[in-house]
């Protein structure tokens, strides 16, 4: 007889606990459902939170329930209305196993005639739970997938031309915040593989790499928000302005770096120029930072400037913080 399991819940969000369940399922079973509920209890959307188990178990088949009760409770009334969505969503689907470790697994598997099967139900084996990670997910992101943990902090970008106050804004807010910032991985390759002050096509791609695979690695260290000095944008813009075009790989990466950030702000050149042996002078500051917002504006990527002293910057970004949600309508914050 073919064994076909049912994992339910609103994975809000998913945890070492969820995965330990499903992939006990995904073991015993020949055929796994994974059915999501839409919910208020946490920002992410349902198809961010679906993306999750598609994304880690793709040969579960995931069920999306944006119209599934929101009720919950040991009520008979709260039952019967849990059980009539799920039996009317899997009617044509023999369940034999429901996986769960709540008390709902008893009467679902009933009302789905299925064998209950409760997986690490006093939470032993993962002593954590999704409202423990909503209250505090730096606390217990040892809990959560770099999956997950990366759609739940809001990653932060500054850009701008050179000596603009990039990577002194990233480290105080980093500081205030108490959390972590990315610096700028082009000045640091720039400084150890330049050849007469240029360097290649090529090698502006290994700089957008790299970056973004130190990314990739600090950001589990992040608390909340994430602080980045430039982007993959950033490097495209140089690639520009040193051989008046760049390979097509570093074009699809500037085009990700679109999306790949929450927040861009733009640090004005409207403080001293410092002016260091790698620059070369104010009047190309400048014009890099024409180019840089007229790159922005076509690209259509929201931006809020940042102007004046450090302190009033800080207050500028502060603002923004308060009122950003990461998955609300970015639509946009006034400052």
């Amino acid at each position: 007889m073919k064994k076909t399991g049912l994992v339910l819940g609103k994975f809000a969000p998913l945890h070492k606990g969820h995965q330990y369940i499903i992939e006990t399922a995904l073991r015993e079973m020949d055929e796994l459902y994974v059915m999501i509920y839409d919910t208020d209890l946490i920002e992410v959307p349902l198809h961010v939170r679906s993306r999750w188990i598609r994304t880690l178990y793709p040969k579960a088949k995931v069920i999306e329930a944006w119209d599934g009760p929101q009720e919950v409770g040991d009520t008979p009334e709260i039952k019967k209305l849990n059980e009539d969505y799920i039996l009317q969503r899997m009617k044509d689907i023999n369940i034999t196993h429901f996986y769960s470790n709540e008390f709902y697994g008893d009467h679902v598997s009933k009302a789905l005639g299925a064998q209950n099967r409760q997986i690490d139900l006093n939470r032993d084996t993962f002593p954590i739970s999704a409202t423990m990670i909503r209250e505090n997910a730096f606390k217990h992101r040892a809990f959560i997938n770099p999956l997950v943990y990366n759609d739940l902090i809001i990653k932060v970008v500054f850009v701008g031309a050179m000596s603009t106050g990039k990577t002194t804004i990233c480290s105080q807010l980093a500081d205030k915040y108490n959390t972590v910032w990315m610096p700028e991985y082009g000045r640091e390759y720039w400084e150890k593989h330049q050849v007469n002050r240029r360097i290649t096509a090529e090698q502006m791609v290994e700089i957008a790499k790299g970056h973004i695979e130190r990314e990739d690695k600090l950001f589990y260290e992040s608390n909340k928000y994430f602080f980045v000095d430039t982007n993959a944008i950033t490097t495209y813009m140089f690639g520009m302005d040193y051989q008046g075009y760049v390979l097509d790989e570093l074009q699809m990466m500037a085009l990700k770096a679109q999306s790949r950030y929450d927040l861009y702000f733009l640090c004005c050149d409207d403080i001293p120029y410092d002016d260091t042996w790698d620059r070369s002078g104010d009047q190309k500051r400048q014009v890099f930072q024409k180019q840089i917002i007229a790159d922005l504006k076509e690209r259509k990527i929201p931006y809020v400037e940042l102007r004046g002293s450090l302190e009033e910057r800080m207050s500028v970004v502060d603002r923004v913080l308060n009122r950003f949600r990461k998955y609300d309508n970015p639509a946009y914050l006034g400052v």
